[in-house]
């Protein structure tokens, strides 16, 4: 594995791979909507057209699945936004990036601000430090959780705003001296709505680095065996990827959902 490239400012630390491919996610993302919907058309839609009528319905179908459409109908772009936002993001990393490798400390800045995390590693004796600056948005659990504490967020705001004596009733469920269960499972659904996400992505580019690393070591057989291992990892991350942005995608629609029901649902 290579290092982030992290720079320091005001005592904040900034990973600029990150901040790199969540912008490239965006404009990705965006670049397919605003194409998509150019040229409407009902008699000869196009191809991105289709496509993204396509995941509309894909949308429309989770949120009907986990609550009465009308209700869910609001959050019909917000589903569409995490679903294509993670999907792009989970794909970044699958392109094969040779890091850079710094050899001098002085070479190891961005526009003048030192790489922290690069001259920690030159000051501890390695000849060189390799330094990745493409990655997984979400391979990152700082932007995996960021996701889930939106999602979070939302939730709670919706349950208070929306539906407040079903909301603060819930914990008190189905005995009052539940309260304390209660409100560790709501903790418990951002952690693992978040980390569930980070550690199959992350899980997915150790190993890519690690048969990638190999190739580059051995020799003859074993070369051609992690060549064909990354390939069919490589497919096999394609999958896991577009699951697990749907996973996460229906799980913030059930939560949703969660908070806006009623007693009279049940």
């Amino acid at each position: 594995m290579h290092e982030a490239p992290i720079v320091q400012i005001a005592g904040l630390k900034f990973d600029l791979a990150l901040i790199l491919t969540v912008i490239v996610s965006g404009i990705i993302v965006f670049a397919l909507a605003k194409l998509a919907t150019r040229n409407l058309s009902v008699e000869n839609p196009g191809k991105l057209q289709n496509f993204m009528e396509w995941v509309v319905e894909f949308v429309q179908g989770l949120i009907s699945s986990t609550m009465d459409y009308k209700k869910g109908a609001p959050f019909l772009s917000l589903g569409l936004t995490l679903i294509m936002f993670i999907f792009v993001s989970n794909m970044l990393g699958l392109p094969l990036v040779v890091p850079f490798k710094y050899t001098d400390p002085a070479a190891a800045n961005f526009f003048g601000l030192p790489l922290t995390t690069v001259l920690d590693g030159l000051n501890s004796g390695k000849e060189y430090v390799e330094v990745g600056w493409w990655k997984s948005p979400t391979a990152d659990a700082a932007s995996a959780m960021g996701l889930a504490l939106i999602v979070f967020v939302l939730v709670h705001f919706l349950g208070i705003v929306k539906n407040p004596k079903h909301y603060f009733g819930h914990y008190f469920k189905p005995f009052f001296f539940f309260f304390p269960i209660n409100l560790i499972e709501q903790f418990s659904k951002l952690l693992t709505h978040g980390m569930r996400l980070f550690g199959n992505i992350f899980a997915g580019e150790v190993l890519i680095s690690v048969l990638l690393k190999m190739s580059t070591l051995w020799f003859g057989v074993g070369a051609v065996a992690s060549v064909l291992g990354l390939i069919v990892w490589q497919g096999f991350s394609i999958f896991v990827g577009t699951i697990q942005a749907f996973v996460f995608t229906i799980l913030a629609m059930v939560y949703i959902s969660q908070s806006l029901e009623t007693d009279e649902d049940h």
